[in-house]
């Protein structure tokens, strides 16, 4: 079966980390670039960070740099957002998406992903 499934999301404080989990079929995996995206309530989903993959190639949202970093493990077909210094704005729900082509000028749009996951809440406290 073809999908992808989160997995890590919780309650933490400010300045706190949490490590999320993305978990994709051996097909997607090996095909696409991985991707982490978010969306807080009453807001639009924004792109945080992707992968190539190859594992080769990275970007991140301004708003994370320096404070997330992206992953992949080939052994579990599964892709890592390890985030740190988290801030109460970082409060939403994650995603994870799977992309055919990598592009810095396609990444960003929630239209170049063909797969998505169920999605993940995090939630930071003050």
């Amino acid at each position: 079966q073809v999908q992808v499934v989160e997995s890590g999301g919780g309650l933490v404080q400010a300045g706190g980390s949490l490590r999320l989990s993305c978990a994709a079929s051996r097909q997607i995996y090996s095909n696409y670039y991985m991707a982490w995206f978010r969306q807080a309530p009453g807001q639009e989903r924004e792109f945080v960070a992707a992968v190539s993959a190859s594992g080769g190639r990275s970007d991140f949202a301004d708003s994370v740099k320096g404070r997330f970093t992206i992953s992949r493990d080939n052994a579990k077909n599964t892709v890592y957002l390890q985030m740190n210094s988290l801030k109460p704005e970082d409060t939403a729900v994650y995603y994870c998406a799977a992309g055919r082509t990598y592009s810095s000028g396609r990444i960003y749009y929630t239209s170049n992903y063909a797969y998505w996951g169920q999605g993940t809440l995090v939630t930071v406290s003050q």
